[in-house]
């Protein structure tokens, strides 16, 4: 028969999660916390490999030995990996694992450094000196890393030759040192990708301020610096970092600091990383049994640490916990109960692991926890009951288990065992050929997870996320909230199932954890001198200036052909807008342009209809046909300002508008002009006859007309009118206007209007007095001094308006001075032709006159 002394050593372990794909819930009965369970305890388990089968009832005597739960479930877990084993045809045909567990199997960590000793403990070992064809021990540690250490450093030293190392429990860097532990095997994945799942899970729920608490060495800190590279790479900052010493003496002194540094922080989430049978397990459960309420994010291993307080299930508080991945291990309780059926009942067995509760009728449990705490809760809860679920420490137990079966059936298979030894080198040999063997192991176990014991080669890491919430009468829930795999990538590795936070809280949002509140669209941040980059103040954006995204730090300028809307979170396309003839101010204006053209035509026919009468003949008609026609034309040049503007209508309005007013103004220049010449003409030895009769009058209206053209040409040739878009004068529009092009050219047109209106005026005042009947002198001066006046105004008007109004105000000029020629000239002469005829009669004239 050949033998494997298989030595297991168990610390006090906390009683922890396992994944499962469906059902995601689970209840437990909390335990009854004394000064034995507090105690760091480990266990030493020996495993015989057997050429015999071995029946489940050879388990039985393991219900004898008086030890904690906490044990009971490491024990249970090995025995029913051990079953499980010896029942597979196809691992370790014709043998058998089997153990022995006694009273001293468990013992506290002093305790366990005296048995460890070679001369009291192994001189008494079973199967040690009794099996003769032992050949090597292998040393199961854990879960605490203080543990394996001293295992490992023991057993180097006094067998070294003659042991294999396989830990379990949270995967420990210092162990993978093979110089100091040269046949160490660490079962359990490392937890490099933890950092990342809980930042991960951090940005899913908005939270950029937590608050961290670590044990004062190598592992806190290797933790703490992979926790500050993943919240570099996005805004997360630490509302504090508290290092927990463990030295029990130093934190004692230093309680009350912890505690306070969490109480004032204001944020609600805390991160906590360490050994849970440590200082910092013992300050947490202080914390707790205060009242102080958080979300604690935390590993698995943090499963069973906790207060005797209970939570209530309205509150968000609570523990998240991060477990590996591992798939759903069925039987367990079927091989419990079969051991004994009696003593294992499910509250029993409820003590030693989460039972996992079918999610159809979670949210029935909830509400009667919410609405109905009583012990009638729970013994509806144990009618629901379906099998144990494995915690993380069970399944790294099962996958050592498995491991050492297939290294070892890999041996057997090779005939390894049938080689020849010799004397002294035989278990040093054999003990090497484990190694190899168990170094190449690699697996896919019952259950489907994939197992290598090769440290060096890297499985991509996936975590269940869990929430853990204690109630009276001792219950625990626990309700699978989420994955976390690393295989996905980045962005799309955190799955939150928010239809099992809705159903266990009522509500599918996490309370707030910020420094600052978000800076909504419109607004940005600003930072605070001295102060983390979470912590800011909000900024509303500038003029024109939009955000879309909260907490940006810039804002984005619109372009120009967009502005911003009133939130100032999204830039519109700014409409077109023109003078057009559709809008009411755009109609009024052309209404108001047909309308006096048309009224001018009229006036045009009255004069050429008595054409005859005294009062035409008397003020040079063809002038005042000439003024008629180019007021027509004066009225009708608004229409080119009104409509949408091109390049052909752009160059129209300033050559129409200088050249046609250029006419009307000169020809009341020339009017002027053939008054003064006529009442000189009557006096005896003057020229002037001369000037009168050769029409040098008409000369004046080509001459000056001639000039404004030349203006126009020479504008027209350097900086003619053009297209332009004014984009600010109004908000959210886009006003498309004819630029001048040159402005000096404009007021140079401009200008020359006004010396000839002014010259005119001039002339028209100094001939006012002149005696006759027909003298239009006085018309004609009151004529020019609306014109001018009409013009002095529009210049400053015109400057402090924008946009489309400043057509208007330029439309308005054109029609107003027109306006008033035609008033003052001519309505009055209108009158007395169509109203006062008698007037206009030859024969009364001079019978007026004679009288």
């Amino acid at each position: 028969m050949f033998a494997l002394i298989f030595v297991f050593f168990f610390l006090n372990i906390p009683l922890l999660v396992s994944r499962f794909t469906q059902p995601r819930c689970f209840w437990r009965m909390n335990e009854n916390k004394d000064k034995d369970e507090d105690l760091v305890t480990g266990c030493v388990f020996f495993l015989i490999t057997e050429q015999r089968p071995v029946e489940i009832d050879y388990f039985n005597h393991i219900l004898n030995i008086q030890t904690t739960t906490k044990n009971i479930q490491s024990v249970l877990a090995l025995a029913f990996s051990m079953d499980e084993v010896n029942r597979n045809p196809d691992l370790l045909p014709n043998s058998s694992f089997i153990f022995e567990f006694s009273e001293h199997s468990c013992a506290t960590e002093t305790k366990l450094y005296s048995h460890l000793h070679l001369s009291e403990e192994f001189s008494d070992t079973p199967n040690y000196i009794c099996y003769e064809q032992t050949m090597c021990i292998v040393v199961l540690t854990g879960p605490n890393l203080a543990t394996s250490v001293m295992a490992g450093t023991m057993l180097n030293l006094f067998i070294p030759q003659q042991v294999l190392q396989v830990t379990y429990g949270p995967f420990h860097p210092i162990l993978s040192n093979h110089e100091q532990f040269p046949s160490l095997y660490q079962v359990a994945a490392k937890d490099t990708s933890l950092a990342l799942a809980m930042i991960s899970l951090m940005l899913y729920f908005n939270w950029n301020w937590i608050g961290l608490v670590i044990s004062d060495n190598d592992q806190g800190t290797q933790f703490l610096t992979q926790l500050r590279g993943e919240m570099e790479k996005i805004t997360i900052c630490f509302a504090f970092v508290s290092v927990i010493p463990v030295k029990m003496d130093l934190f004692l002194t230093r309680a009350e600091v912890y505690y306070s540094q969490i109480m004032t922080s204001s944020t609600n989430v805390v991160v906590i990383y360490g050994d849970p049978d440590s200082t910092l397990a013992m300050g947490f459960r202080r914390w707790e049994s205060l009242g102080l309420q958080r979300i604690w994010v935390t590993t698995s291993q943090w499963d069973g640490t906790t207060s005797k307080n209970d939570s209530p299930l309205n509150s968000f508080n609570g523990k998240i916990t991060f477990a590996h991945h591992h798939a759903e291990i069925s039987n367990f309780k079927t091989f419990v109960q079969t051991l004994n059926p009696v003593n294992y009942t499910d509250e029993f067995l409820a003590r030693l692991e989460w039972m996992n509760l079918n999610c159809k009728v979670s949210a029935s449990v909830f509400k009667t926890l919410k609405n109905c705490l009583s012990n009638a809760s729970l013994q509806w809860l144990k009618v629901q009951t379906f099998d144990m679920a494995f915690s993380d420490e069970s399944h790294d137990i099962y996958n050592a288990v498995y491991a050492v079966a297939h290294a070892l059936h890999e041996m057997f298979l090779q005939h390894v065992y049938n080689q020849p030894m010799d004397n002294g080198k035989g278990h040093y040999a054999h003990c090497l050929k484990v190694h190899s063997f168990l170094r190449k192991t690699h697996f896919t176990n019952p259950v489907g997870d994939r197992v290598i014991m090769n440290q060096k080669e890297k499985l991509q890491e996936e975590y269940d996320i869990f929430q853990i919430w204690n109630f009276p009468y001792g219950l625990g829930l626990k309700v699978k909230i989420g994955e976390f795999s690393s295989y996905f990538p980045s962005g799309q590795q955190l799955h939150i199932y928010e239809d099992m936070i809705e159903q266990a809280t009522g509500s599918r949002q996490m309370p707030p954890s910020v420094c600052s509140v978000d800076c909504g669209p419109g607004f940005r941040k600003f930072l605070q001198e001295g102060m983390a980059a979470c912590c800011f103040d909000c900024s509303p954006c500038s003029q024109n200036e939009v955000s879309n995204e909260t907490n940006v730090d810039n804002c984005i300028k619109c372009s120009e052909n967009k502005y911003a809307n009133r939130e100032q979170n999204q830039c519109i396309e700014k409409a077109v807008i023109f003078l057009n003839y559709k809008d009411t101010l755009g109609m009024v204006l052309t209404l108001m342009a047909l309308f006096f053209s048309a009224f001018t035509t009229v006036v045009l026919g009255v004069f050429v209809k008595y054409h005859d009468t005294p009062i035409v003949k008397a003020n040079n008609q063809n002038l005042s046909y000439i003024l008629l026609i180019s007021l027509i034309f004066c009225f009708l040049c608004p229409l080119l300002f009104i409509g949408h503007p091109n390049s052909a209508t752009c160059v129209l309005q300033q050559i129409t508008f200088g050249v046609v007013f250029t006419v009307a103004v000169s020809t009341v220049l020339a009017k002027t002009v053939t008054v003064l010449l006529a009442f000189k003409v009557t006096v005896p030895g003057t020229r002037m006859r001369y000037f009168l009769v050769s029409g040098v009058p008409n000369y004046i209206i080509a001459i000056c007309t001639l000039i404004q053209i030349i203006l126009c040409t020479i504008w027209l040739q350097f900086s003619p009118p053009f297209i332009d878009k004014d984009m600010h004068s109004e908000h959210g529009q886009i006003i498309i206007v004819c630029n001048k092009g040159s402005v000096t050219a404009f007021y140079c047109v401009l200008g020359y209007h006004g010396s000839l209106a002014f010259g005119s005026f001039i002339v028209a005042f100094l001939a006012r007095n002149l005696p006759d009947t027909f003298n239009e002198a006085k018309l004609l001066t009151f004529s020019m001094l609306l014109f001018c006046s009409v013009w002095i105004t529009f210049l400053p008007v015109y400057h402090s308006t924008k946009g489309k109004i400043m057509v208007v105000v330029e439309v308005l000029s054109i029609l107003a001075s027109s306006a008033g020629l035609l008033g003052c000239i001519f309505i009055p002469k209108c009158y007395i032709i169509l109203l006062r005829p008698e007037r206009n009669s030859l024969q009364k004239l001079r019978e007026k006159t004679s009288s």
